[in-house]
């Protein structure tokens, strides 16, 4: 833990809140510790949202609301997110329980994107909104050079509603169709409706991947019509 707070350039006070940050729900769900990292990632997500909406007003003083939130989307992605936290070796760190643990769970992105906005969340109780501020400020501006120089993929979910406003001016909907699987290994299948036509199902690890690939499906069959 002192390897990685020396390599992710952050101080904790509470080593307890540290440690909960890394504490995935299946633990809870497997033994009689009921305590999991989800409200810290709830808190985490909210600080990561302000503060990059922060960085991008302050330096993209040219762009509008939507190309804003557009470059936003993307920056705070499962992919990008779970990227940054297998820079920071958050894998190595996490507390799973034993059925996530053997499905591989110290990969999957949506796991680590999560870890990843918990310890936004757990700095933020420890040492303020400055010291979380820093920290997110230390890897997100790597993140929004690549989406501004066309590194990232493409935000389907952002394109498709952009079309639909464009030639329909309404929204997509998603509908959750099912959910297979065990609750430590689930996928999950997704269909999206644009303008009463429906796209899908498409599946994915998680809801937000499922939900990437059915936009995916609807945006690239409207964009040749």
């Amino acid at each position: 833990m002192a390897a990685f707070l020396k390599a992710a350039g952050i101080r904790f006070k509470s080593y307890e809140l540290l440690n909960l940050s890394f504490m995935h729900r299946s633990v809870s769900n497997e033994s009689t510790i009921k305590i999991n990292n989800e409200r810290l990632e709830f808190l985490g997500d909210a600080i990561l949202g302000a503060v990059t909406a922060n960085l991008l007003y302050e330096r993209l003083s040219d762009k509008n609301e939507g190309e804003l939130a557009k470059v936003k989307s993307v920056v705070v992605s499962e992919d990008v997110l779970s990227a940054v936290a297998l820079e920071l070796r958050i894998d190595s760190l996490l507390v799973l329980g034993k059925g996530e643990e053997l499905s591989g769970g110290r990969g999957k992105k949506a796991i680590l994107a999560d870890a990843l906005e918990a310890l936004i969340g757990a700095i933020y109780l420890d040492s303020g909104y400055k010291s979380a501020f820093d920290f997110v400020s230390n890897f997100m501006y790597a993140e929004i050079d690549r989406v501004l120089e066309n590194r990232h993929s493409q935000d389907y979910k952002s394109l498709l509603q952009e079309l639909c406003q464009r030639l329909y001016k309404n929204y997509p909907s998603y509908r959750l169709v099912k959910r297979l699987g065990p609750e430590h290994a689930h996928v999950f299948c997704v269909e999206v409706a644009v303008n009463g036509e429906v796209f899908g199902p498409a599946i994915g690890s998680s809801k937000k991947n499922a939900e990437r690939e059915a936009a995916k499906l609807a945006f690239q069959a409207l964009n040749k019509e």
